[in-house]
């Protein structure tokens, strides 16, 4: 029983200790202008590498794709491609004002749900 009761004090003094070594320690000094112009351009090669690792994502994923439907077309099944999240997105026409005219080459805007 006591050595538990002195495992327990020496814990609580370890943490005590530290709690007190970390507080006394200074703020770090405010980043220099190259250490600023450095986080810049390592920020700026980031996402240079994500997006060159984005493009690389996707391609693989076309190729797979494109694999995948020659098989099932050797099969003699028909596959037909649906469009993934990592598919260009295109821009929903902006809603116009009731009455107003749709801008040129927009589509049409959906019906309003008839109210009961």
């Amino acid at each position: 029983m006591t050595t538990t009761l002195r495992a327990l004090l020496a814990a609580a003094l370890v943490v005590a200790s530290v709690s007190v070594a970390v507080a006394k320690l200074p703020p770090p000094p405010p980043p220099t202008e190259e250490q600023k112009a450095a986080a810049e351009e390592k920020k700026a090669k980031d996402a240079a590498a994500a997006e060159v690792a984005k493009a690389q994502q996707a391609k693989a994923e076309d190729r797979v794709a494109a694999r995948y439907i020659a098989e099932q077309k050797a099969k003699g099944k028909a596959v037909t491609p649906q469009m993934g999240p990592t598919a260009a997105v295109v821009a929903a026409p902006v809603p116009t004002a009731k009455g107003a005219a749709p801008a040129k080459g927009a589509a049409p805007a959906p019906a309003a749900p008839a109210k009961k």
